[in-house]
């Protein structure tokens, strides 16, 4: 063997060892990586088992223990409370019903004891409750808690209301005035159907409505006068307590823009406490005659030498003016007077005729009635009720049929020239001015600001 061959040979056996050694080492890994493999899937094994136990578990053999514990009971002043808290009276507070009667109306306040429904049935003043269950009037009651009435408060009016307690022996009831606070009112509105349609969109009530119509009634003609667009602005008495408005009161200025000419009216108290109301510069808007001696209707046939009569079905002359409105509205007289006839009369039906000054007669015919004590010879103011309006007579529907008569003449009272009463007295023309002053201004706020309403 020559040198060559043996160093082939000392190389090679190294190279086999190297090999060997990488086998053994490849082989333990691999025996490690096993036992890894085995041991995390482990936890898996376990899972696996769990889920085959648990729905194979039998819930029948599960051990139960009874635990008794002691509660710790309340103390006597928890006890107390509980007892005062039961004790406690209760308020309510309702309004009245249309089908209200005593018994159901003190039986929604929670009031259950009988001593307390005989007092308020029988007693001279509580009994006023049982006669005026109008509805809408406020009722309040304080009960306890098994019913038995402390005390009660039932409105009246606006400004009064009854008061019954609990006494030591049963209850007492007296009748108790309240005191208000009278504080303007400022409205604005603006025509767009008619006087009632625009003063209902401005919250502004009926009553003060029909205050403006008779305050500007000689200035404009509300039957056929208004125009749409046409606005107006008005102060009025509010009375409120603890800051409620309970009632309205009388028209303290006002302002109607009527076509585009503008109209103002001052209030103005006389010596009697009377409300009379003026221009700004004094001059009185009051007039001898109301132009209209219904509070607020439509012209439904007009004065006229010529018309076709509806029942009679000829032409004759209608010596005066239809007003339709329903039965049983209120008729005033156009100013102050004697009544010189009432009874029935031809085609009129049930007619009254009164007597003014200066030659002046007025008619009301077609009425359902009279007022009471109306009879001939009596004195009547203007304004004051004389009768209710029906049809009565000849005629097709319920309205009045109104004329005006001058010196036994016809005329149309919706067109003839009236009368103006006396401007302010020369007396009180300082303090008017002052009120005026105050008032106008108002007024003009109203108007350069345009003030929906100020309350």
């Amino acid at each position: 063997m020559d040198i060559n061959e043996l160093n082939h040979n000392s190389n090679q056996t190294p190279i086999l060892a190297q090999n060997n050694n990488n086998a053994e080492r490849k082989q333990q890994r691999k025996f490690k990586l096993r036992w890894v493999l085995a041991i995390s899937c482990l936890p898996l094994f376990g899972i696996y088992a769990a889920f085959g136990i648990v729905p194979q578990t039998i819930t029948g053999t599960i051990e139960t223990e009874t635990v008794i514990e002691e509660l710790t009971l309340p103390i006597a002043e928890d006890l107390n409370s509980s007892a005062e808290a039961t004790n406690q009276n209760f308020w309510y507070k309702d309004f009245v019903r249309r089908d209200d009667t005593l018994q159901s109306l003190l039986s929604r306040l929670n009031v259950r004891n009988r001593e307390a429904y005989d007092f308020v049935r029988n007693n001279h003043v509580a009994s006023q409750i049982a006669s005026s269950l109008i509805p809408g009037r406020q009722i309040e009651a304080e009960t306890d808690a098994d019913g038995n009435l402390i005390n009660l408060e039932y409105q009246l009016a606006a400004d009064q209301y009854i008061s019954i307690k609990k006494s030591a022996d049963n209850y007492e009831a007296e009748q108790v005035q309240r005191q208000l606070e009278v504080r303007p009112i400022l409205k604005s509105a603006r025509i767009t159907s008619s006087l009632f349609g625009a003063t209902d969109a401005a919250n502004i009530p009926d009553s003060i409505a029909i205050q403006l119509a008779d305050i500007f009634e000689s200035e404009i003609n509300f039957h056929t006068d208004l125009r749409n667009g046409d606005q107006f602005n008005v102060i009025y008495e509010g009375s409120y307590h603890e800051g409620s408005l309970l009632k309205t009161g009388e028209v303290l200025a006002a302002e109607f823009v009527n076509n585009g000419k503008t109209y103002r009216a001052i209030g103005f108290r006389s010596h009697d406490g009377k409300m009379q109301y003026f221009t700004p510069e004094g001059k009185s808007l009051h007039k001898s005659f109301l132009r209209s001696p219904l509070e607020f209707t439509r012209v439904s046939s007009g004065f006229s030498l010529a018309r076709y009569h509806p029942v009679l079905q000829r032409v004759r002359a209608h010596k005066g003016v239809d007003m339709a409105a329903p039965t049983g509205t209120r008729v005033k007289a156009s100013g102050d007077a004697t009544v010189s006839f009432i009874g029935r009369k031809g085609g009129y039906g049930n007619v009254i005729v009164l007597k003014h000054n200066q030659g002046i007669s007025t008619v009301y015919g077609h009425l359902s009635r009279f007022a009471p004590g109306l009879r001939v010879g009596k004195k009547v103011s203007q304004g004051e009720i004389i009768g209710f309006v029906g049809m009565t007579g000849v005629a097709t529907g319920p309205h009045l049929h109104y004329e005006f008569l001058l010196n036994g003449q016809h005329r149309d009272p919706m067109k003839v020239a009236l009368p103006k009463a006396n401007s302010i007295d020369s007396s009180k023309r300082a303090e008017f001015e002052q009120i005026s002053q105050q008032l106008t201004a108002q007024l003009m706020l109203l108007d350069s600001s345009n003030i929906a309403a100020l309350e």
